[in-house]
């Protein structure tokens, strides 16, 4: 490696890994593309947060996953049987905290609350319950194709 990478702080984990997560987002993307994907960047951008995390891989895959599920039943539920206003909209929030406090969840609120911000908010000419599947089935996606990269590239030691 050049001199100058030391002293730029470009080492050789930084290259790695750099190329590691580039890689990965470009499939995960390629992937939901091929799939027809609506809304297909939600794919390396779920890879992304998986893969860059200082959270092991496999913990923080299974929170996004269970949290994008909950966020999007919920969502899709709630917007079909309330009107869209910023009342429902909390409440949503509030109910999606509970839920994944009683379902034992609580690590994956965050990624709920994600998620069905995204289906109430996000205007979409489609259904909710089609645009909270679509979210559903990218961001799995993005997680399947980091957690399959964590494996057959493994992060190099920092």
């Amino acid at each position: 490696m050049p001199h100058w990478s030391g002293r730029l702080g470009i080492t050789r984990a930084v290259l790695i890994n750099s190329a590691r997560a580039a890689t990965a987002a470009v499939l995960s993307w390629i992937l939901a593309r091929l799939l027809k994907l609506p809304e297909s960047y939600w794919a390396p951008i779920s890879t992304i947060v998986i893969l860059l995390s200082s959270i092991h891989p496999l913990k923080l895959g299974w929170q996004r996953f269970v949290g994008t599920a909950l966020g999007a039943v919920l969502g899709a539920l709630i917007a079909t049987s309330f009107p869209g206003n910023w009342l429902v909209y909390g409440v949503g929030i509030f109910v999606c905290g509970i839920l994944s406090a009683l379902l034992r969840i609580g690590t994956a609120y965050r990624f709920a609350a994600i998620t069905l911000t995204i289906v109430l908010l996000v205007a979409h000419p489609r259904s909710p319950w089609i645009v909270a599947a679509h979210r559903f089935v990218e961001v799995s996606l993005g997680i399947a194709v980091a957690l399959l990269v964590s494996v057959v590239w493994p992060a190099p030691a920092s």
